[in-house]
C-alpha cells in the first residue's frame, strides 16, 4: 500500500483509491427526517419557552437548542451517553440538525455536552422544563388526532446501576442494586410522565404525582379516562381517587382465600377427557376486602391447561360495566406498556444512568424519554401504514442508520444518502405526511 497525499492506493487495484473523510460521511442520515418532524411539532419553540439559559460569555457559543437536540438525537440514534460526542461533533447529520452556527464548526464536544446535561439542565426550572417540553410535544400530537377515550397505563421498571450513585439501593424483587422509575403511558405508546425513584421504594410509590395531573388535564378536554395497572397498584387509595374523579379502571389484585371461595365452582378440573385446548372461564362478582370502604366488582379468569394439575387464576378489580371476558381482554392489553418500556431501554438507552448525582440521572432519564417520544411520534404520525408497527429498534437500525455523504456547494449542502431500507420513495412519502401535519402555529 502506497501513501499519496491524503489518499491511499491499493496495489491489487491501481484504479481504487481510499480516503478517510469522517467530517463528510455519516451513518445516521435518517435523523434528518426526525429533525423535519420536530420542526413541524414546534420542538424549538418549546425549548425556548420552557428552558432557561444561565450561561455567560464564551459558554454561550453553542445555542441551548443545539445542545438539547444533540443530547436527544444521539440517544435516538442509539448512542449511550456523551462519550460519543467527540466523534459525533463532526458527523454531518448532527451538524445539519442544529443551527447554522454549528454547520461549519461542528457540534459540542464531550466536556461541553456533559456540563450541559449535568449542570445547566439540572437546575430546578430546567428539570421541570424538560417534563413540560415532553408533555407539550405529546399535546401537539393529541391535537391532531383527539380520541374521546384516553387509556392510561402505569408501570415501574428496574434500571440497574454499577457504582455509588446517589439513592441507588438494593431491590429484593429485582434482586439487584438499581433505580426504580415510574412511567405513565397512553394507548398510543407516548410516555406522558416519568419519575426517577430510589431503588428500594414500592412499585406504586408516588403514583399520584404522575397520574392525577394527567387525569385532570384530560378531563379538562372533556375526555373519558380509563386506567390500567398491575397488582402493585391494588391499593384502596388508588381506587378511591379514581372513583372520586369519575375514572374507569381495571387493576389486577393478588389472589387470596376469600376471592378463591367466591369462584370455588370454577376451580375443580372438568370431568371427562381433558381437551387439548385450555378451558377458560370467567366470573364477575362483588367483593369487599377488609381495607375497602365499599364493595367493588371483581372479575376472575380461570384457565385449565392440559398437563397442569392446578388452574391458573387471575383477579381484576374494576368499575367497568362491560362483560367479564371483555374486561379481561381490555386489561391484558396493558402488556404493551411493558413492551414500550423495553423499547425505551433498548433503543434510546433509558438504562444509561451512570452519573453519581441523582439529579443528573433524573435529567438523563428525561432526555431518553423525549428521545423515545420523538421516535414514537415519528412512528405513529409519519410512517406509512405498512411499516407503522416497526419497533423503535427497527426504526433505528433500518431508517436512522442510513449512510450518507455531505457535499458542500457555495449556496447549499447536498446530503447524498445510501438507498437501502430508506428508499427515495419512502423518504418522499414521509416528507409528504409531515407536510400534511398542522404547522405549530396552527
Amino acid at each position: 500500500m502506497k501513501h499519496k497525499t491524503s489518499h491511499f492506493q491499493l496495489s491489487f487495484n491501481a484504479s481504487l483509491k481510499v480516503d478517510f473523510q469522517g467530517s463528510r460521511v455519516t451513518s445516521d442520515g435518517g435523523l434528518i427526517l426526525v429533525r423535519e418532524l420536530d420542526e413541524r411539532l414546534g420542538f424549538g419553540d418549546r425549548m425556548a419557552r420552557h428552558l432557561t439559559d444561565s450561561r455567560r460569555g464564551k459558554n454561550m457559543q453553542l445555542p441551548l437548542a443545539d445542545l438539547l437536540r444533540q443530547s436527544v438525537y444521539s440517544r435516538l440514534a442509539g448512542y449511550e451517553d456523551v462519550n460519543d460526542a467527540e466523534r459525533l461533533s463532526h458527523d454531518p447529520s448532527f451538524r445539519l440538525i442544529g443551527s447554522e452556527k454549528i454547520w461549519e464548526r461542528g457540534a459540542a464536544l464531550t466536556s461541553r455536552l456533559q456540563s450541559f446535561e449535568t449542570e445547566l439542565l439540572t437546575q430546578e426550572e430546567n428539570l421541570a422544563g424538560l417534563a413540560a417540553i415532553n408533555r407539550d410535544l405529546i399535546s401537539r400530537a393529541e391535537a391532531m388526532d383527539s380520541p374521546e377515550h384516553v387509556v392510561l397505563d402505569m408501570d415501574s421498571t428496574e434500571i440497574p446501576v454499577y457504582g455509588q450513585q446517589e439513592h441507588s439501593a438494593y431491590n429484593g424483587h429485582f434482586e439487584s442494586t438499581c433505580y426504580h422509575p415510574l412511567l405513565l403511558f397512553n394507548r398510543e405508546g407516548d410516555c406522558l410522565a416519568a419519575k426517577l425513584r430510589p431503588g428500594n421504594v414500592h412499585s406504586a410509590d408516588g403514583w399520584e404525582e404522575l397520574l392525577l395531573p394527567e387525569i385532570e388535564r384530560q378531563q379538562k378536554l372533556d375526555k373519558e379516562v380509563v386506567f390500567r395497572a398491575d397488582a402493585a397498584f391494588a391499593n384502596p387509595e388508588v381506587y378511591e381517587a379514581l372513583e372520586e374523579r369519575g375514572v374507569k379502571y381495571a387493576i389486577r389484585i393478588p389472589a387470596n382465600d376469600s376471592l378463591e371461595r367466591d369462584i370455588a365452582e370454577l376451580l375443580p378440573r372438568p370431568v371427562g377427557r381433558p381437551s387439548q385446548k385450555p378451558l377458560v372461564e370467567y366470573k364477575g362478582f362483588l367483593y369487599q376486602a377488609a381495607s375497602w370502604k365499599t364493595a367493588r366488582r371483581v372479575v376472575a379468569k380461570v384457565e385449565h391447561h392440559p398437563g397442569e394439575l392446578f388452574p391458573r387464576v387471575g383477579f381484576i378489580v374494576t368499575n367497568l360495566t362491560m362483560p367479564s371476558r371483555a374486561v379481561v381482554r381490555f386489561y391484558n392489553k396493558r402488556g404493551t406498556a411493558e413492551q414500550w418500556i423495553k423499547e425505551g431501554k433498548q433503543a434510546v438507552k433509558m438504562t444509561r444512568l451512570s452519573c453519581h448525582r441523582f439529579r443528573s440521572n433524573e435529567v438523563r432519564l428525561w432526555l431518553s424519554v423525549i428521545a423515545y417520544n420523538l421516535g414514537n411520534l415519528w412512528r405513529r404520525l409519519v410512517l406509512p401504514r405498512r411499516i407503522g408497527s416497526w419497533s423503535l429498534t427497527s426504526l433505528q437500525q433500518r431508517l436512522v442508520k442510513t449512510g450518507g455523504r455531505l457535499v458542500k456547494h457555495a449556496r447549499y449542502y447536498w446530503l447524498l444518502l445510501a438507498e437501502s431500507h430508506l428508499t427515495r420513495r419512502l423518504f418522499g412519502a414521509m416528507l409528504c405526511r409531515m407536510a400534511a401535519l398542522p404547522s405549530p402555529a396552527g
